[in-house]
């Protein structure tokens, strides 16, 4: 069975303490510490060496979503302390402008697929350009993302043979038309379950669902009954 986590980000935008403590409380087994926003970046890397995460067995770190105007050197720097921990660091495509050096994460990079509001990552082509400049790079698969660019989950079934080698992670959620994420519906894990049979069996998952504390249990049972269920064959691309 995959573990079954939580972005931090999710849970408690920009408190990551907070959002450590719903999940320890809960017993929950994996985790993503998140710095989508640049200005959380330093203080969560200030604060790696003081944060016990003994109690998680996964755990994964995603870098901002957006960089200031000649910052990438200085976010890179930042985010070698956390590949020297052994942790995977999840990126954004568009952010990678100078490939050599993103390189140097070997296959603790892990490009994420992105939303429709980007100009590149959204489709199987588009991810083929940055894993052609980044061959170590491994793969971390929004499974919400792909629905909202394409609802029929074709283009999902594409990056998922294609890419099937480099998945580590699986982000889940419901992505909405303001490409935010939202718990999931009956209708998105319908969707989902077109393509759940091209996942490798125990890749880790981390839920990006922005709920309250005492909803973190449901939907982690509601992701089980779906991951954990009848797995099948039916997907929408040859």
């Amino acid at each position: 069975m995959a573990l079954i986590g939580f972005s931090t980000g999710a849970l408690a935008l920009g408190d990551f303490h907070r959002a450590l403590g719903i999940l320890r409380r809960k017993g929950v087994r994996a985790v993503e510490l998140s710095a989508l926003r640049q200005e959380e970046l330093a203080p969560l890397v200030a604060a790696l060496g003081d944060l016990d995460l003994s109690e998680f067995d996964y755990v994964s770190f995603h870098a901002p979503s957006k960089l200031a105007e000649g910052s990438e050197q200085d976010v890179l720097r930042l985010l070698r302390v956390v590949v020297q921990k052994g942790w995977g660091v999840i990126v954004h495509p568009e952010i990678i402008t100078d490939f050599r050096s993103w390189a140097e994460f070997d296959d603790q990079l892990l490009i994420e697929n992105m939303d429709k509001r980007k100009a590149i990552g959204r489709t199987a082509i588009e991810l083929e350009y940055v894993f052609a400049r980044l061959p170590r790079a491994t793969f971390c698969f929004d499974i919400g993302h792909a629905h909202q660019v394409d609802p029929t989950m074709t283009e999902a079934s594409m990056m998922l043979i294609r890419f099937e080698p480099r998945i580590r992670q699986l982000h889940v959620s419901e992505v909405n038309t303001q490409s935010k994420h939202d718990p999931l519906s009956v209708g998105t894990l319908l969707a989902f379950k077109k393509v759940w049979s091209l996942v490798p069996d125990g890749t880790p998952i981390i839920l990006e669902s922005r709920v309250a504390e005492d909803m973190v249990e449901n939907e982690i049972d509601v992701t089980q009954s779906l991951f954990s269920g009848h797995r099948t064959s039916e997907c929408v691309a040859d």
